[in-house]
Formats: C-alpha cells, sequence, structure tokens
C-alpha cells in the first residue's frame, strides 16, 4: 500500500514529472531540427551531382562539336590532304576525342540513373519516415502530458477535500466543546466531518490509482515508447548518412569505370602521334607534285670570234627559221631552256580550267590524272554492268512469272545501259591511249595540238612549223638540248624543244602601263610596279590576262585590268627604251 504524504507536501513531490515531460519535449524539437538539416544536406548533395551531371554533358557535347567542325569536309580538298601520316594522325585524335566525349557521357548517365534518381527517390521516402516517427512521439507525447493532468486534476481535488475534511472536523470538535449548542447541532457537525473526511478517502484512492497509473505510463513513456522513437529516428539518421556516403563512392567509381577506357583513347592518340612518318609525308609530296621533266642541261658556249662558225651558225638558222627572221641572241635563246615551265601554257591560270586529256600538266602528273580517270571510267563501268546483270536477271523471271511484271518493261532501261557502258568503254579507250602515249607505249599523236600562243600561231611562219613537224617527242617525255649549232643541223630535235626552246621572240605589237603593283608569285606571271612602262607582246584573248615583255629576259602574263594597253598595228619588233611615267 502506497502511502500518501500529507497534503501540504504533495505539490512539491509530483512537480519531477512535469520537468521530464518538458525536457522530453525540448529533445523532440532538437532532433526535428536536426533530421531536417539531414535531408537538406542530402537534397543539398543531390542538386551537387546534377549539376555535375550538366557539366559532364556540356563538355561531351563541346567535345563532339569540336571534333565535328575539325572533321574533313567530303568531296573536298581536305579530303585529299588527310593522306599524309600527319594528317591521319589528327583525324585519328579527332575520332578518339570523340569516343572520350562518348566516356562524359557514360558518367552523367551513370551518375543520373545511380545517384541523382536513386537519392531523389530515398529523400521521399526518408520524408515520409521522419513525419512518421516524428508522429508517434508528439503522440506519445500528447498522451503522457494527457495523464499528468489527468494527475493534477486528481492531486487537486484530494487536496481540496483534505481541507474541507479538516474544516468540518475543527468545526465538529469546535461545536461539541461549546455548552450552548444543542445536541442536534453538535450531531449535525459530526455527521458533516465524517462526510468530508469519507470524501476525502474516496479522493485518496482515486488520487492513489491516477498516481500509480501515471507513474506506470510515465515508466512506459521513458522507457519503451520515447526510446524507441528515438532508436527508429536514429536508425533512419544512420541510414541517411551511410546513403551519402555510398552514393559519394558511387561519385567516384563512376568516374573510375570510364579511366581504363579514357586511357584507351589517349593511347591511341599517341599510337597515332608515334605513327606519323616524315619520310613517307615527304615522298607522298614528292610523288604528288613530280612534274617527270629533267632537268635542262648546260648552255653551250657559242664563239663568234671564228668567221667560219658564225657563216655556219648563220646559215643553220636560216634554214631552220626560214628567211625575214632576225637572229635571235644569246639572252633570248638561253631563256628558252632554262626551264619548260617559262612560258607554260596560259590556260592553266585559270581556275578549274584545262584539257580534256590534260596536257597542260607535266607528263608524270599528267599520268597520274590519266589513270585516275581510266579507274574512274572503269568503276563506272562495272556499275552499269551490275546494273544490267541486275535487270536481266529481273526479265528472265517475268518471262518465267508473267504475274510478276512484264518482261517488256525492262527493254527499254537495258538498251539504256548498253549504250552507257558502250560510251564509257569509248571513253577508257581514248583516256588509255592519252595513257599509253604518256606512257611512252604508244607514238605520239601527230595531229595534237601544241601549246603555242595565238599571236605566234598567226604569223604563219612557215619554215618553223614545217621544222615542228620534222620533230619527234622522246619516249621518257624529257626534253633534250641543243649541244651546238653544228648539231642542230643534223640532229632533229624534241618536240619539248620546238614549242619551248626554238621559239623565237615574240614582237612587240604596242606598250602598256602599270596602273596597280602585282606581284607575280605563280608559274608564267611576271611581276610589274605602278606606272612601269612596258612592251605588249600579246594582247588579252578574253581570258583577262595580257603578256608583256620588260627586256629580252623577261616576259610573263599580268591581268589585263592592272595595265593600260597602248597598241600600236605598225610596231615592230625593236626594243626602245622605256622610262616610268612619273604621276
Amino acid at each position: 500500500m502506497v502511502s500518501l504524504p500529507q497534503p501540504s507536501l504533495l505539490h512539491s513531490a509530483v512537480t519531477v514529472p512535469c520537468l521530464c515531460c518538458r525536457k522530453g519535449k525540448d529533445q523532440f524539437d532538437n532532433l526535428e531540427k536536426h533530421t531536417q538539416w539531414g535531408i537538406d544536406v542530402l537534397e543539398k548533395y543531390i542538386k551537387f551531382v546534377k549539376e555535375r551531371t550538366e557539366i559532364e554533358l556540356s563538355y561531351a557535347k563541346q567535345l563532339r562539336n569540336l571534333s565535328k567542325k575539325y572533321q574533313p569536309k567530303k568531296n573536298s580538298k581536305e579530303e585529299e590532304e588527310y593522306r599524309y601520316t600527319s594528317t591521319r594522325a589528327f583525324l585519328a585524335t579527332l575520332n578518339e576525342m570523340n569516343d572520350y566525349a562518348g566516356q562524359h557521357e557514360v558518367i552523367s548517365e551513370n551518375m543520373t540513373s545511380l545517384i541523382t534518381a536513386e537519392l531523389t527517390r530515398y529523400v521521399q521516402e526518408l520524408k515520409q519516415e521522419r513525419k512518421s516517427h516524428f508522429h508517434d512521439g508528439r503522440k506519445a507525447q500528447q498522451h503522457i502530458e494527457t495523464c499528468w493532468k489527468q494527475l493534477e486534476a486528481s492531486k487537486r481535488r484530494f487536496e481540496r477535500d483534505c481541507k474541507e475534511a479538516d474544516r468540518a472536523q475543527q468545526y465538529f470538535e469546535k461545536m461539541d466543546a461549546d455548552i450552548n449548542v444543542t445536541k442536534a447541532d453538535v450531531e449535525k457537525a459530526r455527521q458533516q466531518a465524517q462526510l468530508r473526511h469519507q470524501m476525502a478517502e474516496d479522493s485518496k484512492a482515486e488520487y492513489s490509482s491516477t498516481l500509480q497509473k501515471f507513474n506506470s505510463e510515465q515508466h512506459e513513456h521513458y522507457y519503451t515508447h520515447i526510446p524507441n522513437i528515438f532508436q527508429k529516428i536514429q536508425e533512419m539518421e544512420e541510414r541517411r548518412i551511410v546513403r551519402i556516403g555510398e552514393s559519394m563512392k558511387t561519385f567516384a567509381e563512376v568516374d573510375r569505370q570510364v579511366i581504363p577506357i579514357i586511357g584507351k583513347c589517349l593511347d591511341e592518340i599517341t599510337k597515332a602521334a608515334e605513327s606519323v612518318d616524315h619520310k613517307n609525308d615527304s615522298q607522298m609530296v614528292i610523288e604528288a607534285f613530280k612534274s617527270g621533266f629533267e632537268p635542262p642541261g648546260d648552255v653551250d658556249f657559242e664563239d663568234f670570234t671564228q668567221p667560219m662558225k658564225r657563216t655556219v651558225s648563220e646559215s643553220s638558222l636560216s634554214n631552220s627559221r626560214g628567211d625575214g627572221k632576225s637572229e635571235p641572241k644569246f639572252g633570248s635563246k638561253s631563256k628558252g631552256k632554262l626551264w619548260p615551265f617559262i612560258k607554260k601554257n596560259k590556260l592553266s591560270l585559270k581556275l578549274g580550267a584545262g584539257p580534256e586529256d590534260f596536257s597542260n600538266l607535266p607528263p608524270e602528273q599528267r599520268r597520274k590524272k590519266l589513270q585516275q580517270k581510266v579507274d574512274e571510267l572503269n568503276r563506272d563501268i562495272q556499275k552499269e554492268m551490275d546494273s544490267r546483270d541486275a535487270l536481266t536477271k529481273m526479265k528472265d523471271v517475268y518471262i518465267k512469272n508473267p504475274q510478276m511484271g512484264d518482261a517488256a518493261s525492262v527493254d527499254h532501261r537495258l538498251a539504256e545501259l548498253g549504250q552507257n557502258i558502250e560510251k564509257l568503254r569509248l571513253e577508257v579507250q581514248k583516256f588509255e591511249g592519252w595513257l599509253a602515249e604518256v606512257e611512252g607505249r604508244l607514238p605520239a599523236r601527230s595531229e595534237q595540238p601544241r601549246r603555242q600562243s595565238g599571236v605566234y600561231e598567226a604569223q604563219n611562219a612557215s619554215g618553223v612549223n614545217s621544222c615542228a613537224q620534222d620533230r619527234e617527242s622522246s619516249p621518257d617525255g624529257s626534253y633534250t638540248e641543243e649541244q651546238s649549232q653544228e648539231t642542230e643541223m643534223k640532229v632533229p630535235a624534241t618536240d619539248f624543244d620546238d614549242e619551248f626552246d626554238d621559239e623565237e621572240p615574240l614582237p612587240t605589237i604596242g606598250t602598256c602601263k602599270a596602273l596597280y603593283t602585282f606581284e607575280g608569285q605563280n608559274e608564267g606571271t611576271i611581276s610589274v610596279a605602278e606606272g612601269e612602262m612596258l612592251y605588249v607582246i600579246e594582247e588579252d584573248k578574253g581570258d583577262g590576262w595580257t603578256r608583256i615583255r620588260r627586256n629580252e629576259d623577261e616576259e610573263g602574263y599580268v591581268p589585263t585590268s592592272y595595265v593600260e594597253v597602248y597598241l600600236d598595228k605598225n610596231a615592230k619588233d625593236v626594243h626602245k627604251p622605256l622610262q616610268k611615267i612619273s604621276e
């Protein structure tokens, strides 16, 4: 049996549970704030990973765009440049950078699926779990507070009844000691005192029962319910901490997984760089631009001190070049022997212009172009033949199975393919003939036009033309040199000698003034300064170029728009001194 304290001590005896309730409530508030902070940290980490994935995607996109930007364009000059080892290595680097960008996309995808998506779903679950735990904690807190209020009410009622019983007892004793009070009043006071004592006993019993119940609930609250709730919150918080740690580990693993592939990309770039062969590239340049011309031989010394040799030289020149031609000077004759490109056909100055047989190119370049053309035509023939075979098979199927189609419907197309094949074969024969001519398998064609200027052909120099027709091209396409003027009378010169070496200087047909400075950097052109006066030896034929001469050793083409031409129909091939016109 629990002994109850005196009413005067009840208040101080039952104040401890109130403090415990208040402390428990304070701890719930602190835990609520801390767990909310933990969720905020998790959401901050999710945001960090999400921004990292966006950076990876942006970086990968920029790498892909960079690789695409420097990729060679199809059917362009750039594509031809990628046959060199250095440019092939650069192309391999671009391809590997594309794969490198793909690995950064993999990083972004894996971080999104393994970290961002998982943590976002976990945060939602964590919020629900946290809400449930704190709901249970508040519910338990409210229950213990309700029990505490019931205990307080029972205690106050017991205290009030005890005080009432004390007053009733004191009133009864006072009435019993008073001789003037009747017996009935004394009896009434005694009954009232007994009633008050009974009420105090009932309140005492109720208070004792409520107190026992509260102590039991309080014990259950602080030793069972609250610890369980705190334990669940602790486990929830620990799971959150473990989860964010695992996510950080995954963050590193995602990067680590692509390191071998990125390393392989870098190894391939290194391998491509090591494959660069400067010797091979140089040889390819030599093969690409090799002309096939032989260097010119030494210029023979012409001795004019011997009268006999001078007479022989003059007769040789008169026989080979005809009467009425002025004897070429030593400087002009040697100029034609220096290099065959000096009098290169001006058609080569036009972009995209050139004869069908590539005769404007040096022998080696011409051979390559002709071979490429033959290969291209053979490929076209093979395509047409494959199409014809397919249509023939289709026609056979239609003949055997008329319900599948009309066999006569493909006859027109077959006829077209046959005509195309025949045309292509004729083209192949034509280009193979030119190719055989260049390679020396067939004799040179006499009807092939020689590259001569229009002004020179207009002179109708029968002596020079007849001499040129008697000459033939050497089998190897090289340019031969004249050993001496006596040898020139006995040994026939080559076709190239006729074209470049034995041409006489063209006569001047006027003069011109350079309106602007022109830097003649291409073959066949000549540099002029603004205001300079020069001789015109061939006027513009409609291609925008005028042929001029500065002196006997310097001549070439300049843009017609750069000079002001003064034609003189009665002009002689006599060089007169020219002076620059000052502005």
